[in-house]
C-alpha cells in the first residue's frame, strides 16, 4: 500500500481547467490589445459570467494566468515548477516531484499515513536489538552499529513525517489548502479561511468521497470536477436565494463583481443537502404563509 500510494502521488497528473476556462479567439486578441486594466477587467468579467467562479482577487478583480491564459477557477494555483494551473492546488512537492492538487491530494494522504506505519513498524521490530546494544547484550558484530543506524533513521522519519501528516489531516478537517492557510481565498464577502468548510464530517467526504471501503485504497474517489467547490458563503447569500428561485438575472457587487446563480453539481448537491433544503424551506414558507392572510383578507372583505 505504501507503494502504491507513492507511486499514484507520483505519477498522477496534476489536474488543469477546462476549455471552457479558457478565453475565446475573439476575448484573447481583445483582451491583449486593450492597455487598460479596466478594460481587460471587463473582457474577463464578460467571459466569467457564467463560470462557477466565487473568489477574486484581494484587489476584487478575476484571478487571471497569463501564462497559461485562462480565467482560474476557485482554489486553482499556477505552479512555476510544472509551468501549469493546478486544480486545487496545494503545495509542489520536491518529495514526489509532482504537483498536489486535486487529482492526487487522497493519494499524498495515504501516503503519509502508509510511510507512518512503515516507519514505525521498522521502529518497533528494531527496538528490542537497539535495547539491547545499549545493554551490551548484543553480540559483539558488525551488524550492531546497522541496527543503530536503522532505529534512528525511522524514528527521525516518524517524528517528521508525524508532524506532516497530522497538519494536512488539520487541513482536511477545516477544507483548506496549504495556499488557502496562508493567504486566504476573497469571497464577495472580504476573505475567508474557512469559506470552503463544510464541517469536519462533510469535509473529509469531499476528500475521500461517500464510500468509506474505499478510503484506505489509493483509487480516487474525491468528489466534485476541481472547478467548482460548494461554500456556505454563497449557498446561504439572501440574494442569492432569491435570484435562483425566481431565474431573475445576476447581481452584481459593490466592486462590480457579478456572482451569478449557477446549479450545483451532483457532488455539490449530496454535500449540501440537508443546507440547501432548510435555507429554501423559509420563502416557500413565508410565501405560503403571506398567501393565506391574503385569502382571509379577501374572505373579510367580502
Amino acid at each position: 500500500m505504501f507503494v502504491w500510494s507513492y507511486w499514484k502521488t507520483i505519477f498522477t497528473f496534476p489536474a488543469s481547467p477546462s476549455n471552457e476556462f479558457c478565453l475565446s479567439k475573439a476575448d484573447k486578441e481583445q483582451y491583449e490589445k486593450e492597455e487598460r486594466p479596466e478594460s481587460q477587467q471587463e473582457i474577463l468579467r464578460r467571459a466569467a459570467k457564467d463560470l462557477p467562479i466565487y473568489t477574486t482577487t484581494a484587489s476584487r478583480a478575476i484571478r487571471y494566468c497569463d501564462r497559461c491564459q485562462l480565467i482560474k477557477p476557485d482554489r486553482c494555483h499556477h505552479c512555476s515548477a510544472c509551468d501549469v494551473c493546478v486544480l486545487k492546488m496545494d503545495h509542489h512537492c520536491p518529495w514526489v516531484n509532482n504537483c498536489v492538487g486535486f487529482s492526487n491530494y487522497k493519494f499524498f494522504l495515504l501516503f503519509l499515513m502508509y510511510s507512518l506505519l512503515y516507519c514505525l513498524f521498522v521502529a518497533a521490530t528494531v527496538l528490542q536489538y537497539f535495547i539491547k546494544f545499549w545493554t551490551n547484550e548484543l553480540l559483539d558484530t558488525h551488524a550492531k552499529f546497522h541496527v543503530l543506524f536503522l532505529f534512528f533513521v525511522a524514528a527521525m522519519f516518524f517524528i517528521s513525517i508525524l508532524s506532516l501528516f497530522s497538519y494536512h489531516c488539520w487541513l482536511v478537517g477545516k477544507n483548506r489548502s496549504t495556499i488557502e492557510t496562508f493567504r486566504a481565498p476573497t469571497f464577495r464577502n472580504g476573505p475567508d479561511k474557512n469559506g470552503f468548510s463544510l464541517g469536519c464530517s462533510k469535509n473529509l467526504r469531499e476528500v475521500f468521497g461517500d464510500e468509506k471501503k474505499y478510503w484506505l485504497l489509493p483509487i480516487f474517489t474525491s468528489l466534485g470536477d476541481g472547478c467548482n467547490f460548494p461554500t456556505r458563503l454563497v449557498i446561504m447569500d439572501p440574494e442569492q436565494l432569491t435570484v435562483s428561485s425566481q431565474n431573475e438575472p445576476a447581481k452584481s457587487s459593490g466592486a462590480n463583481q457579478s456572482f451569478p446563480p449557477r446549479p450545483l453539481s451532483e457532488s455539490q448537491n449530496r454535500l449540501l443537502a440537508s443546507d440547501s433544503q432548510w435555507v429554501e424551506s423559509g420563502p416557500e414558507e413565508e410565501s405560503v404563509k403571506s398567501g393565506a392572510k391574503k385569502n382571509i383578507i379577501v374572505s373579510l372583505e367580502s
